[in-house]
């Protein structure tokens, strides 16, 4: 039942306002990741509602285009944010998604599929220009000589930079099967 569907107005206001908080908050979470916000939006209402809902339901609740909703909806399901289900007894062929609640294994998903192959292929390219600027070096002259070293020193500072990032988000990894989340109440940093 949506909220819309509840009778009583005041309780129903409240959860109203609250879902389209949450709904914010969470568009505005996946754009400062580099997602889009109807992902964010997406994954909010599935995670709200609790049941399973098929394209249709997220493109009338959201009020957006149906290819939006899919695209959007096809990148949740490779991060492992939603999942595919059926549902029986209905005699409809249409898809129905719910939202992953292990937020731990969203956290996982997104590490291992997304950064950690940032990482890797920030490495590469940063290899890569330090490969061709010591190729081309014997060939320059010596103020083009002198740049390049710097560039190389720099280059090299952040590849140190990014293996540390590739050790921490790796070490992440490895442990966080041994976290327990919800007993975790303070992280202090400092």
């Amino acid at each position: 039942m949506t909220t819309e569907q509840r009778p009583d107005r005041e309780v129903n206001r409240r959860l109203l306002d609250v879902q389209d908080s949450m709904l914010d908050g969470l568009s505005q979470l996946a754009a400062y990741f580099g997602f889009s916000k109807v992902m964010g939006q997406l994954y909010g209402v599935l995670l709200l509602d609790g049941e399973p809902m098929s394209l249709d339901d997220l493109m009338e609740r959201l009020d957006i285009s149906k290819a939006s909703v899919s695209l959007n909806m096809r990148t949740l399901e490779q991060l492992g944010m939603v999942r595919q289900v059926w549902l029986r007894g209905r005699g409809d062929r249409r898809k129905y998604y719910e939202a992953e609640t292990d937020l731990l294994q969203i956290l996982t998903n997104i590490l291992k599929g997304r950064e950690l192959r940032e990482v890797d292929r920030a490495l590469s390219v940063l290899q890569d220009n330090i490969r061709t600027l010591e190729d081309a070096r014997s060939s320059m002259n010596v103020e083009d000589q002198h740049t390049a070293d710097l560039y190389i020193d720099r280059i090299t500072e952040m590849q140190a930079f990014f293996r540390f990032a590739q050790l921490v988000m790796t070490t992440v990894l490895g442990r966080l099967n041994e976290l327990k989340v919800d007993q975790i109440s303070r992280i202090d940093l400092g």
